[in-house]
């Protein structure tokens, strides 16, 4: 959960996360092949981070750190990746001529895009532009008047369903009601979600 935004997901490592990979498999679309740059259940496919970093790195020359919180400001705060992807891939783009460190007074490492870099941005210039404006899309979706009513409802029920705790929670027979509600109501919201999905494809095709 991010924001109070709740969604499917597990720790991928440090502070990334992997995402649910129905709902990255629903905002991935189909511009970029299965799944667009955001396919398999991940943030990003492999090889596109270094595309976004450059670009953060083609506005003004930053810092690792100022880089993971430009991404996390991206996704309107609900993910943030891990300084053990970033840094990696700092190196690499260094390795490959693309980006220059310089150390600063006290120590920290500023990172800056040479021309080789920019160059390389302009050559890719049509996979950068896809891969932020899904990031623009996912942000703005987890931001919605929907998706917080959504939030809201998931809030409720939640609050409902401990709200006698601990006393409740020692009664067997409100316990078994509480789960087989909350069972029918999982079932028949995947019911709805699958007939959108339905709905969505028959549209598009």
């Amino acid at each position: 959960m991010w924001n109070g935004i709740w969604v499917d997901c597990s720790p991928g490592g440090g502070r990334g996360w992997d995402f649910d990979r129905d709902f990255m498999g629903w905002f991935g679309g189909g511009r970029r092949g299965r799944g667009g740059p955001f396919r398999g259940g991940r943030m990003f496919e492999q090889g596109d981070l270094k595309y976004v970093i450059l670009q953060l790195l083609g506005e003004k020359p930053r810092h690792g750190y100022e880089i993971i919180k430009a991404l996390e400001e991206r996704f309107g705060g609900m993910y943030s990746p891990s300084a053990g992807t970033v840094y990696p891939t700092l190196t690499l783009l260094e390795d490959m001529g693309y980006a220059r460190v310089s150390v600063e007074e006290g120590g920290k490492k500023i990172y800056s895009i040479t021309d080789e870099g920019r160059a390389y941005l302009a050559q890719n210039r049509s996979a950068v532009d896809d891969i932020f404006d899904r990031i623009a899309e996912l942000g703005s979706t987890f931001l919605s008047d929907a998706v917080m009513d959504v939030n809201r409802a998931m809030k409720d029920v939640a609050q409902a369903a401990y709200r006698g705790a601990p006393r409740v929670f020692r009664d067997k027979e409100a316990v078994t009601k509480i789960r087989e509600t909350l069972d029918r109501a999982a079932k028949d919201i995947e019911a709805i979600v699958r007939e959108s999905r339905e709905r969505n494809q028959t549209q598009t095709s």
